[in-house]
């Protein structure tokens, strides 16, 4: 059975799972605006939460808006700590360059995932034990030269 965990709001529209077994609970914007092709914009959900200590919310984008109209998140996932208790904000971009895009109040605009999370206690080494990745960084892994896929 998936634990639950309960988290206290102060939410006009309190984020709601659309489907058993979702992952991510719809927020939606708590005003009207309309984004620029290229711009991005913070906007509000008027979503305060208060997780227990341990855990971590994270903001995404809606695979919906993005697809359908190019609408992401610029720092995704958002990150909302245990200790803040400050209204979420989703920081939009509309990275299609020629269409704008209109929010209305009330819209889905993102989704929160509320997570557990261990915290990591840092031990300084002077070497690290091997991988079979090892330091092979962006694009290391994946790329042929010169072969079509």
């Amino acid at each position: 059975m998936i634990e639950s965990v309960d988290v206290p709001i102060i939410a006009p529209q309190v984020p709601v799972y659309a489907h058993p077994g979702d992952a991510g609970a719809d927020l939606v914007s708590a005003e009207a605006i309309r984004l620029e092709p290229g711009r991005r914009a913070l906007v509000g959900t008027g979503v305060r939460i208060a997780l227990p200590e341990g855990y971590v919310a994270f903001v995404v984008p809606r695979s919906g808006l993005a697809a359908k109209h190019g609408i992401t998140i610029v720092n995704s996932p958002g990150t909302v700590d245990a200790g803040y208790r400050g209204e979420i904000k989703v920081s939009l971009l509309n990275t299609d360059l020629d269409n704008a895009f209109d929010i209305a109040s009330g819209d889905r605009i993102a989704q929160l995932i509320v997570m557990p999370v261990p915290r990591a206690t840092f031990i300084p080494v002077t070497t690290l034990p091997g991988s079979a990745r090892g330091d092979g960084g962006f694009g290391s892994t994946g790329i042929t030269t010169g072969a079509a896929s």
